[in-house]
Order: C-alpha cells, then sequence, then structure tokens
C-alpha cells in the first residue's frame, strides 16, 4: 500500500512538471526579438532632406540682350541681396540665358516661391529650370512690393505634363539658436542643388540689403541669420529645418564678414500667399520712405527718442505728401509705439490701403503729428 501511494505521488509530481514546462514555452516564444534600429546622425539626416525637397528646387534664369563683363564684382552697402553680379561695360558678350537665382515649388500647379530681387526686370524674360533639367516658359510674376518676395507661375503640361513635387512649408515662430538647418540652390547661378549645412546663428535680424541693378536699397526686418554657406545663386533657395521643413527663403550675405547669411523667414512668406489668394495680387498698404531703427541704448547715447531714423522719402508717396522729411524720427504709428519690437515696416503692415494713419515725428527737438493716406504699394 505504501508503494502505491509514493507511485502515486511521484506521478503527480512528474504531471505538474510537464504542465509547467508546457506553459513555460508558450511565453519564451512570445518574447519580441529586437527590431532593427536605424541610427539617426547628422549624415543621414541631411541625405534624407536632400532626397526629399531637392526635387521641388528650381533654378530661375532669364535671357538677356548682350551684355559686357567686367572683373570688378559691385560693392553696395555692408549687405549683398543677390541678383546678377556684374555691371555693364563697353565689351558686350553674346546673348545667352543666365541663372540668376533659385527658388521652390510650393503647388502642383505650377506655383514656384523666389525672391523678389532675382526677378525683378519687369520686361525681362524669365524660365524655370527643374532638378532634372525640364525647361518651363515663366507665365506670370506676381511681387510683394513690402517684401522681397515673388511668386512665379509656370504651366506644368509645358512638359508632357509632367508631375511637379511641392516642398512642404514649416513654422518659423518658434526657430531656436544653434537650430541645425540646410541651405539648397543654384550655387553662383552654375552648380544647381548645392547642399550646404549649418545653424541658425541669430534671430530677429533687421538689415539694409542692396540691389545694384535695381539701384534702391530694402529694407529687411526680423530676418534669420545663418552660418550655412549661401553665395549668389543661392537667393530665392529654400532654408530647411531638420524635418525637411521651408524654414526660411535665403536672400542675402554680409560682404564684410565670413558664414553670415540671411533668410526671410517662412511666416513672412505665408502673409503673403494669404494676401495673394484673398485678392489676386499683392494689395499693400504703402508709406513710402527709407529707414533705420533707434534701438533704445543707442536714442539716450545720441539724445533722440526711439523710434525709425526717416533717410530718404520716396517723391509723391503718401510720407511725402504728409511732410515728413529724412532725418525726422518716426516715434509713433497712431497709438503704436515703435521699438525693436514693432518696427515701422509691421506698423504699417497691419493697416489697409486707404487708412489714415497719424505720424508722431520728433523734429528739432520737439514732436508733432502728421496724418497720411496710405496708398498701394507700386512695383508690382
Amino acid at each position: 500500500m505504501k508503494k502505491l501511494i509514493v507511485l502515486i505521488i511521484i506521478l503527480l509530481v512528474l504531471l505538474g512538471i510537464s504542465n509547467a514546462a508546457k506553459s513555460y514555452l508558450p511565453l519564451q516564444n512570445t518574447v519580441k526579438q529586437p527590431e532593427k534600429v536605424k541610427i539617426v546622425t547628422e549624415e543621414s539626416v541631411t541625405i534624407d532632406i536632400v532626397k526629399k525637397s531637392g526635387p521641388s528646387v528650381v533654378t530661375i534664369a532669364e535671357s538677356v540682350a548682350p551684355q559686357a563683363s567686367s572683373n570688378s564684382p559691385f560693392d553696395f552697402g555692408p549687405f549683398s541681396i543677390f541678383g546678377q553680379q556684374q555691371p555693364p561695360s563697353s565689351n558686350p558678350t553674346p546673348s545667352a540665358p543666365q541663372s540668376i537665382g533659385s527658388g521652390f515649388i510650393i503647388g502642383s500647379d505650377g506655383l514656384i516661391v523666389t525672391n523678389k530681387h532675382v526677378a525683378s526686370d519687369t520686361t525681362g524674360k524669365y524660365q524655370v529650370i527643374t532638378s532634372n533639367d525640364k525647361k518651363y516658359t515663366v507665365q506670370k510674376i506676381y511681387r510683394d512690393p513690402l517684401n522681397d518676395v515673388a511668386l512665379i507661375k509656370i504651366d506644368p503640361s509645358e512638359n508632357n505634363g509632367e508631375k511637379l513635387t511641392p516642398i512642404e512649408l514649416g513654422d518659423s515662430t518658434h526657430l531656436q539658436v544653434g537650430q541645425y538647418v540646410i541651405a539648397i540652390g543654384t550655387a553662383l547661378g552654375e552648380f544647381k542643388n548645392t547642399v550646404t549645412t549649418g545653424v541658425v546663428s541669430g534671430l530677429g535680424r533687421g538689415i539694409t540689403a542692396g540691389s545694384p541693378f535695381e539701384g534702391s536699397v530694402e529694407r529687411l526686418d526680423n530676418v534669420i541669420q545663418t552660418n550655412a554657406a549661401i553665395n549668389p545663386g543661392n537667393s530665392g533657395g529654400p532654408l530647411l529645418n531638420s524635418s525637411g521643413q521651408v524654414i526660411g527663403v535665403n536672400t542675402a550675405v554680409s560682404q564684410s564678414g565670413q558664414n553670415i547669411g540671411f533668410a526671410i523667414p517662412i511666416n513672412v512668406i505665408k502673409d503673403s500667399l494669404n494676401n495673394f489668394n484673398q485678392t489676386g495680387k499683392f494689395d499693400r498698404p504703402y508709406l513710402g520712405v527709407s529707414y533705420k531703427m533707434i534701438a533704445k541704448d543707442l536714442a539716450i547715447l545720441n539724445n533722440l527718442p526711439e523710434g525709425a531714423y526717416v533717410q530718404d522719402v520716396v517723391a509723391g508717396s503718401p510720407a511725402d505728401k504728409a511732410g515728413v522729411q529724412p532725418g525726422d524720427v518716426i516715434v509713433k504709428i497712431d497709438s503704436d509705439r515703435l521699438s525693436n519690437t514693432l518696427q515701422l515696416s509691421e506698423a504699417i503692415a497691419k493697416k489697409k490701403v486707404g487708412d489714415t494713419i497719424i505720424i508722431t515725428l520728433y523734429r528739432d527737438n520737439k514732436t508733432q503729428d502728421v496724418k497720411a493716406t496710405l496708398e498701394t504699394a507700386p512695383g508690382q
């Protein structure tokens, strides 16, 4: 009897061990094997972005009349807005399409963003060359008179309905100094889809940039400073973040420094696009002055109020009609006091064409108010 009981106990123990083993084996089989992990490096990020965004970057070219070459580039102020870099001289060269800038596709219907100075010649004929060397005739150019922005329209059916690849627009509101950026464009008007990398070196910069061929300067406020190499021909091309989104439009470079380039924030472009989509044109209010902002510390040193120092007044402009003069300091527009956080161009951009504004001026050690009626900005 004892032997029988011992045998039963042994069988029960063996049965328990067997069941435990069976329950353990499926648990082993459910353990997931480690997945392959992609190691992300700066190099891989750059390669992925170029593959994604490169087909959307184009070259803007112009067919020009015979012109001369010169061995001396223009030296026009501390910053150069990139356009053609050679002045005419006495030895004309044959006419040929000249690559003068870059742009990027934002719509499959053939809408392209570039700088206004890239396509500034209202009588010129332009063409767009894609990254795969397809050429398109520019049908229409819309120029924003208050920002260095132009929209170019091409017909996608011109090359047997080839599909155009729009680029993704980002948000420039929350950019950080030190953020990784990539610039793509036609460097020196010759090397298409040249890629350079760098960081955001500064934010909220204000520059007065010049175009010798237009014989004028343009005030660009709140631009992005970057050390990504930006060369003549890159102008109008995209400045991209690490997600491959456009966060700026490359536009100017310092002539007196190295690795100091500037880009217009993409949100400025978005505002221009919204304005254009509502009216079919850039219907912008216009005052008609060139100016330089006087920061608070500089104002204290020179015994002047903080505001916009008027450098020049356009003849026949609303400012001219209101009696604004070079040397005036514009302190306020209506109730908005001007400062580094509210530039004159920003204050005017908040208004509409036809608005009558009160301009508070500082002149001859006293302030005075004048009225100006804003007009539609010229130069589209």
